[in-house]
């Protein structure tokens, strides 16, 4: 007589329905073992899963699980975002929300966040990187409410890739309270965006008053993607 077998766990997911559920479970053991087959192989087990699974679930490996880790991540960044106070405020005050938002979500793994973004600077990865920072970019637009599709679409993007990136870079290193000197370094690179459009319309002459509006600004002003 056949011992019985226990169900597995994963059997009525798909790839995509378990990939999240992998990165969640692997996240605890990324600052030890990095985005790599070990770590991957412990969030399987922790799931209960063989570690075969992980590998089927990530077959390029940590560059793999980086951008499904990215990609979740602004899954949720969308659906905190998704209530009628943000979408009241200010273009400029949703642009810095969200880019907050995104980053206060990722406080508890900041560790694992580090080691994605070295991953994501290797020189073989490039492409892969410019692609996921350009998602995210367009994640933090979708949030804000863009609707465009025009070339209106491709430079506030760039632009968004930008600044994310930069503030990034900056919460990575920062000890602050509360991450305040991130959050004041975010705010001083939405300004200048904002000092630069007043600029250039002074040197066009232009004789109205009128605020100069964020959104106008982004969408004509070219920034390189990160």
């Amino acid at each position: 007589m056949m011992a019985d077998m226990a169900p597995d766990p994963s059997s009525d997911l798909t790839l995509d329905e378990l990939r999240p559920q992998l990165i969640d479970a692997m996240l605890p053991h990324v600052p030890f073992d990095g985005w790599s087959g070990k770590a991957a192989a412990q969030g399987a087990a922790d799931l209960g899963l063989a570690p075969a699974i992980a590998r089927i679930a990530f077959p390029k490996g940590g560059i793999d699980m980086v951008s499904s880790y990215i990609a979740l991540a602004d899954q949720r960044m969308l659906a905190a975002l998704d209530n009628d106070a943000f979408r009241g405020g200010k273009v400029r005050a949703r642009i810095a929300g969200a880019i907050r938002t995104r980053l206060e979500a990722a406080a508890p793994h900041r560790e694992a966040v580090r080691r994605a973004v070295a991953l994501l600077a290797l020189p073989r990865h490039a492409p892969r990187a410019a692609r996921i920072a350009w998602q995210t970019a367009d994640s933090i637009w979708f949030a804000a409410g863009d609707t465009a599709t025009d070339f209106n679409h491709y430079s506030k993007r760039a632009i968004a890739a930008a600044v994310y990136t930069a503030t990034l870079l900056v919460w990575l290193n920062d000890d602050s309270d509360g991450f305040a000197d991130s959050w004041a370094f975010l705010d001083r690179r939405i300004e200048g965006v904002m000092r630069f459009e007043r600029l250039k319309a002074k040197l066009r002459g232009a004789g109205n008053t009128e605020r100069p509006s964020l959104v106008r600004f982004l969408g004509r002003l070219r920034y390189p993607a990160v």
